[in-house]
């Protein structure tokens, strides 16, 4: 068993000035991804420097094949295989072994994955009823929790169904509910609105929004200008190489 404690206080990485260390909560640096093939390596992300501060709400752009859903992985922790280091609130993932990354993962991170990830044996309160477990919640609590945002999200009717049985919009606000249901401190989205109607769309970004108020930093990959709008700055980026901090 590990003797990795996630709730132990890493050194951070030196700040720029006027910068408190403990206002950052992703720290990259020189990050790279790779595969290695008969011709040789193909890079996906190079050399990636980046400060997130926490409650900050980033946007992350670029073309098809720009690396954004790749970097948005290795920020939820899902990505074991790169290159360079990782700091999250100060812990040097770049560091841990996966069993570690996982359990910061857990205790961290909430993720819309753009094909929604749902579990196809599990019903839909049962699928948002999963990152509660990971954190030692009693049950009576999971269960009022999960009746809360069933009905939030206006799913109550679907609480019994299996993730076949809904239609892809119907799968994407379960997917939402269960990344934002065991509050965590770094939301990541790649596209969360892609299979919502527009209206769908406007109101999970005005959720995105209010939870980033209350303090949540979210980090989201879109091509949409108007859902890029509600971050503080865009990073855009283009064959793996990021082009600005703007």
């Amino acid at each position: 068993m590990s003797t990795y404690n996630v709730q132990t206080a890493m050194n951070p990485l030196p700040q720029p000035a006027g910068a408190a260390a403990d206002s950052l909560l992703i720290q990259l640096r020189n990050l790279e991804k790779c595969y290695q093939s008969k011709a040789g390596f193909t890079y996906v992300l190079r050399q990636i420097t980046l400060d997130i501060a926490e409650g900050e709400f980033v946007t992350v752009m670029g073309p098809s094949g720009a690396g954004k859903s790749t970097l948005l992985g290795i920020l939820g922790l899902y990505d074991h295989k790169w290159d360079g280091e990782f700091f999250l609130r100060g812990h040097p993932v770049h560091g841990l072994k996966p069993k570690d990354r996982s359990a910061l993962n857990k205790q961290f991170v909430g993720f819309v994955f753009q094909q929604f990830h749902l579990l196809d044996d599990l019903t839909v309160a049962e699928n948002l009823d999963i990152p509660l477990s990971y954190r030692n919640i009693p049950k009576p609590e999971r269960q009022g929790m999960v009746a809360d945002l069933l009905d939030r999200f206006g799913i109550v009717a679907k609480k019994d169904l299996y993730p076949a049985q809904l239609s892809g919009g119907q799968q994407q606000l379960v997917a939402v509910a269960r990344a934002i249901i065991a509050k965590p401190v770094l939301l990541l989205a790649d596209e969360p609105t892609g299979n919502l109607h527009t209206d769908q769309g406007w109101e999970i970004m005005e959720l995105f929004k209010k939870l980033n108020q209350a303090g949540t930093a979210v980090v989201q990959v879109t091509h949409n200008e108007a859902w890029a709008a509600y971050g503080r700055r865009v990073i855009r980026l283009k064959d793996g190489w990021m082009e600005n901090r703007a």
